[in-house]
Order: structure tokens, then sequence, then C-alpha cells
């Protein structure tokens, strides 16, 4: 009875599988995301690893036998300061902060993200690490000062329970591991200025990693000290591994808040020339890497036009039906969040558009045609990731059969959707098993699925389409300042 428990930004869920993958108990609970004036945007370490406490007594009290390990994955990026005893330092600065907009601005006119890029082939974006740490450094030294480690969401909560500090080395990955060494660059490390903070950065912990709680954890989840514990990978890996990508080629669209695109890859070489954008994660299995493109376009998109249209989520899969393929000529550019875009391009001050707009048009016509431009861009990054095997997707997005009718119609190719939502749960759970010798059948555990087939006239529609978006993406780049 192993607890997989995703820690996502604004939702921590809690799920028990049986030995064929199929959950037999599960709980969640929110989060608080603070959104505060400058694009900052902040949690509170002791209330996400409250969520933790809560949805994990939950599941362990609906399940029939004792528990006999838990496995953490959750959100990744962003800066979780801690002292010695893992207590947070200041507020963790989520990945979705905008505050260093300017200074990755700079650093990409300076040649700095160019450099960084060029020796781990991960581009930054405002909410990595590295843009962070170097605000901080500049702008509030005292709290970098106090602090012992700056990691991540998981090993935050991994320290508070088991008193380790450690970091996955997935999500140490961005941005300054080099992903074939699996260490850390000094020369990225010091391109970005950070090279005195070096000490802050906790090394990647061996793979299969297993660590215990001690006795604060035990009593703060109503579990036996020294139960085993895994800590990682985050989210992004963790969903690959749990929703079934085993082959190099073959790839994961995840529509969640943002828009998470990944393939398997056996091959860490990249071109150090190409646009520095996207990551390349190093996963549990030595030699197997995900080449990430995770945009920051997605359902938070949908949350954001439901509030302007004044309807509800649910609303968004009959309003997609009243338009057409095209949305009678409307057009969009998704890119709504105020840190800009970070893949397959980085651009703090990427904004959104509609355009083709007439008084003929309702609101379906403007669901219909952002939902089409946020499939777009999962076109845009899942090519420029290199995918060339069978498709995976999963997050809230696909949860809409209209929504994933567009995805594959607009990517032109099958759709394979895990039964069970919480995949990042299952992938965590599938590599605490196998850290703790006792893997399951992964192959049984990836059948529980369906797929989503392509309809052949909408792809050649959309051919033309995903042309128009390229263009008018190429347009605009040419015209955001911050």
């Amino acid at each position: 009875m192993i607890i997989g428990v995703d820690i996502g930004t604004s939702l921590t869920k809690a799920v028990v599988f049986d030995r064929s993958g199929v959950s037999i108990a599960e709980a969640s609970t929110p989060s608080e995301v603070r959104h505060l004036p400058g694009g900052r945007v902040e949690q509170d370490l002791d209330q996400v690893v409250g969520t933790v406490a809560t949805v994990v007594r939950e599941v362990a009290a609906a399940i029939d036998g004792p528990v006999t390990a838990l496995a953490l994955t959750g959100q990744g990026d962003g800066v979780w300061l801690r002292d010695e005893d893992g207590r947070a330092v200041r507020p963790a600065i989520s990945w979705l902060d905008g505050r260093a907009n300017a200074l990755l601005a700079k650093w990409q006119a300076d040649g700095v993200t160019r450099e960084v890029f060029r020796r781990t082939g991960s581009g930054m974006f405002p909410g990595c690490a590295a843009a962070i740490l170097s605000y901080l450094d500049e702008h509030e030294p005292e709290s970098l000062d106090r602090a012992v480690v700056a990691g991540y969401c998981v090993d935050a909560v991994a320290q508070r329970l088991t008193g380790e500090i450690t970091v996955d080395v997935s999500d140490a990955s961005l941005p300054f591991l080099d992903p074939a060494t699996r260490q850390y660059d000094e020369r990225a490390i010091a391109a970005c200025g950070l090279s005195h903070r070096r000490g802050l950065l906790a090394e990647p912990a061996r793979p299969k990693s297993v660590f215990h709680l001690n006795a604060h954890g035990a009593e703060l989840l109503g579990l036996p000290q020294g139960l085993p514990v895994t800590a990682g990978p985050f989210d992004l890996v963790a969903s690959a591994i749990g929703a079934g990508v085993r082959k190099p080629g073959d790839g994961i669209l995840i529509a969640g808040t943002t828009l998470a695109c990944q393939v398997l890859t056996d091959n860490a070489e990249f071109n150090a020339d190409g646009e520095p954008a996207g990551m390349f994660l190093s996963t549990p299995a030595i030699g197997e890497f995900l080449h990430a493109m995770p945009a920051m376009v997605g359902t938070a998109s949908i949350d954001w036009v439901c509030r302007l249209l004044g309807i509800e989520v649910p609303q968004i899969g009959a309003l997609l039906a009243e338009s057409v393929p095209g949305a009678h000529g409307v057009r969009a550019l998704p890119f709504l969040s105020a840190s800009g875009e970070r893949a397959p391009f980085v651009d703090a001050a990427a904004r959104a558009q509609f355009s083709g707009l007439s008084l003929e048009h309702g609101r379906a016509d403007l669901v219909r045609a952002l939902c089409e431009s946020i499939a777009y861009a999962a076109r845009h990054c899942l090519e420029a990731a290199g995918l060339s095997g069978r498709l995976y997707a999963c997050g809230g997005g696909v949860r809409s059969a209209e929504w994933t009718q567009i995805f594959a119609d607009v990517l032109g190719r099958p759709i394979v959707i895990p039964s069970d939502p919480g995949v990042g749960a299952r992938g965590a759970v599938l590599v605490a098993a196998e850290s703790l010798g006792e893997p399951f059948d992964v192959e049984v555990w990836a059948s529980n699925s369906r797929t989503v087939e392509f309809v052949p006239e909408n792809v050649e529609f959309y051919q033309g389409g995903y042309a128009d978006y390229q263009a008018s993406l190429a347009a605009a780049r040419g015209l955001w300042r911050l």
C-alpha cells in the first residue's frame, strides 16, 4: 500500500492504487496561491505541508491494510528557501512568478540565456530558480543569507517529513544541470552571477534513493516513524511515467494549468544554436531524458475566458460544439500569463490577442478560437520536442471530449488517455515501488486507457490554421514589449 501524493500548485492529491494500477482510495484539498502586485506569486510552505497531512490521513483511513511507503511528486521550478530544519525563511516563490521579468529580458539581451542553454540545454524563464535567485540576490539578499537550501516544492515537503536535505535530479535539471553527467555545470551558475550562492543548491539524490519518516513527519501524517519515503520525480516526469511513456520518441501532453509537452529521448544532444527554450529533464532511468516544452498556456486560460464571459467551466464543451473548426474566422494567440511564455520560445512580454472579430461572432467563437490556439501551441511545442511516436495526454483539459478532439485533429494523431486522472501520483508510486525493489507491472498499469482518434477532414483544415497561427505569432513577437 504505497500512498502517492501529488502536490500541485493549487491542489494536493493523494491516491492509493491496487497492483493493476486502479485507484482504490483518493483525497484532495486545495492549496493557497497568493497573487500579489508586480506579478509576484507565492505560497506558504506550512500551508502546503498541511495539505499533504490532510490528504494522507484521509486515504490512510480509507484503506484496509498498513501503509508501506509514501511517494511524493509535485510542482517544479520556483524557489522554496528553507533553513536547516526545513522552515521557510520567506514565502515560497512560485514557478508562476513574474518579478524577474525584466531581469530575464536583460539576460536575453546580454546573452546569458544563450550561454546557459548552450551548456545545459535548458532555456530560462522568469519563474525558474536562476532568475528568481538572482533577483533575490539583488533585492532581498537577507533571505538568501538566512537560507541553508534553495530548493523546490517536493524536496521542501520531504525535508519537513524526513529531515533530509535533498533534491531529485528531475527538479535539479533546470537550469544548471548538465543532463549527460547529472552534475551542476559551474559555468552555467557563474553565467547567472550566482557562484557565491552555490552552497544553496543541494546535490541531486542518487537514483532509487529512499528516505524515512522522522518523528515529526510520523506525527504529522499519523503514520509509523521510519516509513519509507521517495521524493520525486517532480510532476512533469512523474506524469509521463504514470501515463505510460516508455519508448524514445513517445510523448505526453499535460493539459493542466499550463501546457506541458514532453518527449522521451535517449539522447541528451541538442542544437546549441537553436531557440533557448524548453529543458532536458533527467528521469529515474540513467541515459533517458524528457525533452520538455512546458508552455505557460493551458487551463488557466480557459478559467480566464469563463470569468470574462460569465460562464462555468462545464459549459465549455457545449460552446465548442456550437462553433465550427476555425471558429467562423476568429483567431487567437493564447499567451495570457503575466510572466509571458517559456516554451517553445521564451519571452516575458508575450501577450494574448484575438483577431477577426465582428458583430456576428458570439462567445462560442471566442471559446473555440482560444481552445484551438492552445492546441496549436501544443503542436508547436511537440514538434520542437521531437515527437515521433505515440502520444499520451492527461490533465484537466482532456476531461472535455470536445477539446480533446480539437487536440487530436490539430496534432493529426491519435491520443491515448489513461482512465485514471491521477497520473502524477501513479508515476510517483511506480518509481517508489522500483526503488523499494518490488516493482509493479508497468504494462498492466498503462493498459487502463482509451484512445481518441483524429478526424481526417479536420486534420486537413487545421494544417492551414496552424500555418496562420505561426504567421500571427511571428508578427506578434516583433511587437511585444514589457
